[in-house]
């Protein structure tokens, strides 16, 4: 009864889409008319634009939405309160801190009991490292620097932002080529890696030219594969509207 993966390149960048069809996909992905989906936005300290942004998006409309503050946290029981969620979405951020944080409050340990039990868990850039064993990161300041701790819910490396950010594709490329970072995936801002358990269904899109790419080493040069994307439409459900 494994859940989903949806890891996207951007974070609040797509959270601010308030149409984006990828939020319709995620909650389509979990085969109920009004699943329970948490928001963490522990990267960014609990940010309460964030969560507003969040609140936005995820209209009670379409769902009915949560948010769990860590850092003044008032849920007792987090294990009750997390393994009752459809969906759980990671805010971005600052990775390596948000990693702590919940490793410190068991929150990694319940995150993949509640993915083993069938959650759908997703976010942007921080929010999609973090399922990954390892990836990119701006956590400690502007150059970007490797981080190869990762939740491990799937294996390989996972490098966001990969249209947006020069740093980015050389870093990824070094790190996997000198094995710091195992083999993985890059992912565009608005394209979106969809796992099944542990396996790559593809990649989804509401931009038509969005790109993914399976990224590895071969002896001394690196072989970036892509990944076909399919394009995502809206199909016109509650609260979608035209994107942002």
């Amino acid at each position: 009864m494994v859940g989903h993966v949806v890891a996207t390149g951007a974070g609040r960048a797509m959270m601010d889409r308030r149409g984006d069809p990828l939020h319709e996909f995620i909650l389509g992905l979990t085969g109920k008319p009004k699943p329970r989906v948490l928001f963490l936005g522990t990267a960014t300290g609990d940010n309460p634009d964030y969560i507003v942004s969040f609140y936005e998006t995820y209209t009670a409309d379409r769902c009915a939405p949560f948010h769990l503050r860590l850092f003044s946290r008032s849920i007792t029981d987090l294990r009750e309160f997390i393994l009752s969620m459809d969906v759980v979405h990671v805010g971005g951020g600052n990775t390596a801190n948000m990693l702590d944080v919940w490793r410190r409050q068991g929150v990694d340990v319940l995150l993949r009991e509640a993915w083993e039990n069938g959650a759908v868990m997703t976010g942007g850039s921080a929010g999609a490292i973090c399922w990954f064993q390892g990836g990119t990161t701006d956590s400690y300041g502007p150059t970007l620097q490797i981080l190869p701790e990762g939740l491990g819910l799937l294996a390989g490396s996972c490098c966001p932002h990969y249209d947006a950010e020069d740093q980015r594709q050389p870093l990824f490329h070094r790190a996997i080529q000198k094995g710091e970072l195992p083999p993985g995936y890059a992912i565009d801002n608005l394209v979106s890696l969809h796992f099944h358990g542990a396996e790559l269904v593809g990649a989804v899109s509401s931009q038509a030219d969005g790109k993914a790419w399976r990224v590895a080493a071969e002896g001394d040069r690196i072989v970036e594969t892509p990944i076909p994307v399919r394009h995502l439409v809206s199909t016109g459900g509650p609260g979608i509207g035209p994107s942002a």
